[in-house]
């Protein structure tokens, strides 16, 4: 009853500005970052041939469309702000809807703001070069362990990247609105430029595309122990186990269609439109990202793609084509999915924290909108974390020289996190099986296609990766674990200042 009577509230200030273009675009726009540019090169280093990098990123898509399709019947059920999180709570109880907000609080959607602005701001050094990862206007600083924090002009433009999003879109549904749908039109327009020149005029004799060795990694050169230094496993399981690993790039290039079910208040007739929202987005960005990666193997060698200059396989491809004036140009292309990837990412995730103040499982102020109706002081909470998490670094000390450099301690946060979002994927997944029991005469105005068939297709694709993953990292999953298991203190903290609120 409670949660009928704030779904209630919140429709009654969050404003349904959104149509079914707009909530198509914040699918793609959400999507379509820097992944697709750069994760094919670790995905071809793992596989070792063409064929199984094309089969890595179709059996994401297939991932993702299946998600899709499950997660399309809880959202037009459901179409409250907070999306996802409503999901789990409904399904598993409130304690599991907030471990998933939060992590996304926590990295998963703050860690991957922060890593979409700093590879923008990467992209603008290539026109700057006194924009740079090593250009420090505070040196490293080192804390404990192998931690240190600075900031580099790199770090100071991500920064500032990050607040710029975040005050536009404090400023109304309808700025962000038409910041997500204008650089979604450009950057999806740029993809598919890519994909034109790459399969029209990237056609090379040395090209992987044309290669007799499209299945068979070891007549590539490939083997287990140099994919994975230390690995003991050979054969067909070791490129197996490998296969799943490589997966993780093209499945995170696509992680963030979830995004427009945190909006789910916003949009008009949601019934309707999430779903089509989903499924239109889904379906056009696997597409696209199948294409691009046909472009790649069609203009560059497999090396080429394996060995791209700071794994930008994009820009290799697109300098193969037309020398440098074509990897300046995929540059800005790269600029402008990144900025519209970040505004999309910014848009969304900060409903999924004032749906949490609402339930009064965060703090109360995140749950207020502003006089424009968004909910500006979750935006801006976000924001500070987001712009935070650029800054804090890894220490790494080569053992032969002993020269020390600096990674972005963000980065090591998602590799930790990713086994953990495979079991919120898999939750998501099954909450479709638990609410057609625990909930049956709700209204559904859409149902998945192909149920039970679709959901159990995605449960174990997901389960495979979550086994595959542990085994092959054991550390990085456990750490990812234990992050989200911080949340289970947090949560009982808040319930019991609810509960003290309640009888006061």
């Amino acid at each position: 009853m409670q949660n009928a009577e704030q779904s209630r509230g919140e429709n009654q200030k969050l404003v349904r500005g959104l149509g079914p273009l707009d909530a198509t675009m914040i699918v793609v726009g959400s999507m379509i970052g820097s992944g697709i540019f750069i994760t094919s090169a670790e995905s071809a280093r793992l596989s070792g041939a063409p064929g199984w990098l094309l089969l890595a990123w179709a059996v994401a898509g297939l991932m993702t469309i299946t998600g899709a399709l499950c997660c399309s019947e809880l959202a037009a059920m459901m179409p409250r702000a907070g999306g996802v999180y409503v999901f789990l709570r409904e399904a598993y109880g409130p304690s599991l809807g907030f471990l998933f907000g939060w992590t996304l609080f926590l990295v998963i959607q703050t860690g991957t703001i922060a890593a979409v602005a700093i590879a923008f701001a990467k992209f603008v050094g290539v026109f700057a070069p006194a924009i740079a990862t090593d250009h420090f206007l505070v040196r490293p600083m080192h804390l404990f362990g192998g931690y240190a924090i600075s900031l580099s002009t790199e770090q100071l433009v991500a920064v500032a990247l990050i607040l710029l999003l975040t005050w536009t879109n404090t400023r109304g549904l309808e700025t962000g609105k038409f910041v997500q749908n204008t650089f979604t039109f450009a950057k999806t327009a740029a993809l598919l430029a890519l994909i034109v020149i790459g399969l029209s005029l990237g056609w090379k004799a040395d090209s992987a595309a044309l290669s007799w060795d499209w299945w068979d990694s070891w007549k590539n050169g490939w083997s287990p122990q140099l994919a994975q230094p230390g690995f003991t496993v050979v054969g067909g399981l070791a490129l197996a186990l490998l296969f799943g690993k490589a997966m993780v790039g093209p499945l995170f290039a696509q992680t963030a269609w979830t995004n427009v079910t945190f909006i789910g208040s916003e949009v008009r007739d949601p019934g309707r439109n999430l779903s089509r929202a989903l499924l239109a987005g889904c379906g056009l960005v696997v597409v696209l990202y199948l294409l691009a990666n046909l472009a790649y193997v069609a203009t560059l060698p497999l090396d080429g793609i394996q060995h791209a200059p700071q794994n930008r396989v994009a820009v290799a491809a697109m300098n193969s084509v037309f020398g440098n004036p074509g990897a300046l140009a995929m540059a800005a292309a790269i600029m402008i999915s990144t900025f519209g990837c970040n505004n999309g990412l910014i848009l969304a995730g900060a409903r999924v924290y004032y749906a949490m103040a609402r339930d009064r499982l965060f703090f109360r102020r995140i749950g207020t909108i502003n006089a424009r109706s968004v909910p500006a002081a979750a935006l801006i909470a976000q924001g500070i974390w987001a712009a935070f998490l650029t800054l804090p670094r890894t220490v790494i000390v080569d053992p032969a020289t002993g020269a020390v450099s600096y990674g972005n301690v963000y980065t090591q946060l998602l590799e930790y996190i990713v086994s953990a979002d495979l079991v919120f994927y898999v939750l998501l997944v099954v909450a479709v099986i638990v609410l057609r029991r625990k909930n049956a005469a709700a209204e559904r105005p859409y149902r998945t296609w192909g149920y039970p068939i679709v959901p159990i297709i995605s449960v174990l694709l997901a389960a495979f990766l979550i086994v595959d993953l542990a085994y092959l990292a054991p550390t990085t999953s456990g750490i990812g674990y234990l992050l989200v298991l911080t949340g289970i203190p947090v949560y009982f903290a808040w319930r019991g200042g609810f509960s003290a609120d309640r009888s006061a």
